[in-house]
């Protein structure tokens, strides 16, 4: 307590019902008035300092109106007459000053004030809580709650991220916390509450599998238990098809929560941090890159700010399908008839239907795909994921500087006696850039340690010529046989 701080976290983490708890858990202690209250309708104030400074004390008498609190705690009204720009400093010293108990206050969706309002509204902050030590009345204790770190309030109003002065009114939270992702275990335990009030399990295949999908963000882990039991209706044992089968539905439905991330992926900055990953080259060096891997970060588009990966499979998957979305309306060929008699998928067959689509539509995608550097990445795998996802699963991984990106063909099939199997074909995407020498040795070597992980004797490697002096677009599309260095042999298609 006493204290100031800004806790942070992607969205749909529970941030909200966090703060809720703990400001009914400390007003029950009976020496402190916490509540928590959200900014998020002052968002249409922009740089209306004034404006801003309204809705916000609108939304704080609301939410202690809600509370049921006594009369005493409830903040004065009418609040105290002020001039623009100062009148949050004078209402809450003025609550603060009346308050029986000592007031703590949760700034919920703080990201939500924007320029002037929020430079405004921080420095009141700032003046009140280096008046305390002198007797003046001012909360306690606050909290910034959003979805960034204070660094990222000082770039949305045009300050240096990296400085610090005396003055700064960014200076005087004690410390940013990151919410965190649940673990396995706790996914573990958060399930078992369910078995515990309804009798159903979740096998350990299936927890260990969503935390394999998900990595713990804790939107998703609510959101594929709530698909299995609630929208699918699953009633015995839960397993970890449910669980596959889950994913696939909320990627189709095109969740709320997984539609707010997928509509960031086209801010500017974002695209500078998503596009190597994808493209699996290097980042751009220049001084502003750190700030937007921080902010993508704190997005929860990446899984941390050193070695920089997609969060988890899921957002994986729904960011290259977002990003893919217009090819795959190109696309024409009936996914049906890539099945083959014995119900296996028939991956030639794919691959040269994918030749006609490159030679006839890739240059002009090329162009005008807006990720430029991933294009070839993103053609196919929309390619991909039109044809085989009907039936199918695509697994991918690919981050910054690998050069690469692996795909996995997973397809369920019946064997001729009945038995379910599941046929496995993996590729690897690469690109010939200017200036470099041709990838397939280092393709091969790859694809090798690809396939050795995944128990496979043969794969296909992928190499896109983006070259200048690149053969003619209706050229492209030839195959080859190759050994890799530990003798498996792999399809060369070189587009």
């Amino acid at each position: 307590m006493d204290r100031y701080f800004v806790v942070h976290a992607p969205r749909q983490t529970g941030k909200t019902t966090g703060l809720r708890t703990l400001a009914s858990e400390l007003t029950a202690e009976g020496d402190i008035a916490a509540l928590k209250f959200s900014c998020e309708r002052a968002k249409v104030a922009h740089d209306d300092v004034g404006w801003a400074e309204s809705m916000l004390l609108d939304s704080i008498r609301e939410a202690a109106r809600r509370s049921g609190w006594p009369k005493k705690l409830l903040p004065p009204d009418p609040w105290p007459q002020a001039t623009p720009g100062s009148r949050i400093s004078a209402a809450l010293a003025e609550w603060c000053h009346r308050s029986p108990r000592r007031v703590v206050l949760f700034f919920d969706e703080i990201n939500a004030l924007q320029g002037d309002s929020l430079v405004s509204f921080l420095c009141q902050l700032r003046d009140g809580h280096n008046a305390r030590p002198d007797g003046h009345p001012f909360p306690a204790s606050v909290i910034l709650c959003g979805l960034r770190d204070v660094r990222d309030y000082k770039t949305a109003v045009g300050a240096d991220p990296g400085r610090c002065n005396p003055t700064s009114p960014f200076n005087i939270v004690t410390e940013s916390l990151r919410l965190g992702d649940f673990t396995a275990d706790q996914i573990g335990e958060l399930y078992g509450q369910h078995t515990e009030a309804t009798g159903q399990e979740f096998t350990k295949d299936a927890v260990d599998r969503v935390f394999e999908l998900t990595q713990g963000q804790p939107w998703l882990v609510n959101a594929l238990a709530h698909e299995i039991t609630f929208e699918m209706g699953v009633t015995g044992a839960i397993t970890a098809g449910h669980v596959e089968d889950a994913k696939e539905r909320l990627i189709r439905a095109r969740a709320i929560h997984l539609d707010s991330l997928a509509a960031r992926l086209h801010e500017p900055r974002v695209r500078r941090v998503i596009e190597p990953i994808v493209a699996g080259t290097v980042p751009s060096m220049d001084g502003s890159i750190d700030d937007d891997v921080s902010y993508v970060h704190d997005l929860g588009l990446i899984r941390g700010t050193m070695d920089l990966e997609i969060a988890n499979p899921i957002y994986r998957e729904v960011l290259l399908r977002v990003l893919g979305d217009r090819t795959a309306r190109l696309v024409r060929s009936d996914p049906r008839s890539f099945v083959m008699r014995d119900g296996r998928f028939d991956l030639e067959r794919l691959l040269r239907e994918f030749v006609v689509f490159w030679r006839e539509h890739g240059e002009v995608i090329v162009q005008q795909e807006g990720y430029h550097e991933a294009a070839c990445q993103i053609i196919l795998m929309a390619f991909l994921h039109r044809l085989v996802n009907g039936g199918g699963y695509l697994d991918r991984e690919y981050a910054a500087g690998t050069k690469r990106l692996d795909v996995l063909v997973r397809w369920p099939y019946t064997g001729p006696d009945g038995e379910r199997l599941v046929q496995r074909e993996a590729m690897e995407l690469k690109v010939w850039r200017a200036g470099k020498e041709d990838p397939l040795p280092e393709g091969l070597a790859q694809l090798d340690g690809y396939l050795d992980r995944l128990s496979l004797t043969t794969g296909v490697l992928v190499i896109f010529d983006r070259r200048p002096e690149a053969p003619p677009w209706n050229q492209r599309g030839t195959f080859d046989e190759a050994t890799t260095p530990s003798g498996r042999q792999v399809t060369v298609l070189r587009g």
